[in-house]
């Protein structure tokens, strides 16, 4: 019997993966990924590299994707919350520019696969959160692209955040509800909006 459930997203390419976890009062155990679930359930990706970073709260992520050689992902959280987000750039596809968002954290053990031809990005909510992925294809220094986080023809209703969009992608003006000033990296201040970036 398979140890993982994986569902359908709303976007076409997107599905939330979810293992049974078997508990008692020692811990528990569970399969966090495995090839035969994932290939009865349509999925024949194959992974490269494991990756793994850890963020403080009010962080922010994204939007990331690779151009010529874009990364499909499989991304979890061992460690805190965040609110994972990924960004249709498929130019023929019906829901081009439309964006799907998941609350990823440590106890409800969620994961998130994102197909090719997406950008993706992540809020932390805790305050702390260690994040782990599965790539399908190697980083390639000089083929990163991204998108603006808060870019309002996209409109990303990210959890937990309060702020007025004031025309660029800085964060200044931004803060969680406990005053947590929003986190950017000098980078991900940087992107265009949809109208302006990459189209797979």
């Amino acid at each position: 019997m398979g140890q993982i459930k994986v569902t359908k997203c709303p976007i076409e390419g997107l599905f939330i993966i979810e293992p049974a976890v078997h508990g008692d009062s020692r811990g528990y155990f569970m399969e966090t990924y495995s090839q035969r679930d994932m290939t009865e359930a349509g999925l024949d990706m194959v992974f490269v590299q494991d990756n793994q970073s850890m963020s403080t709260k009010g962080v922010l992520r994204g939007l990331h994707f690779q151009k010529e050689f874009p990364q499909g992902k499989l991304v979890r959280v061992i460690r805190g919350s965040v609110f994972d987000v990924a960004v249709d750039l498929r130019s023929d596809s019906k829901t081009y520019g439309q964006w799907y968002g998941v609350e990823l954290t440590a106890e409800n053990k969620k994961q998130f696969y994102i197909s090719e031809g997406f950008a993706h990005g992540f809020l932390v909510l805790s305050d702390e959160a260690e994040f782990c992925y599965k790539v399908t294809d190697f980083y390639h220094p000089g083929d990163e692209g991204g998108l603006a986080w808060n870019d309002p023809e996209i409109g990303i209703e990210w959890p937990d955040l309060l702020g007025e969009y004031k025309g660029s992608a800085s964060g200044d003006g931004y803060t969680l509800s406990d005053g947590t000033k929003l986190n950017l990296s000098d980078k991900d201040q940087k992107w265009l909006g949809l109208k302006d970036t990459f189209k797979f």
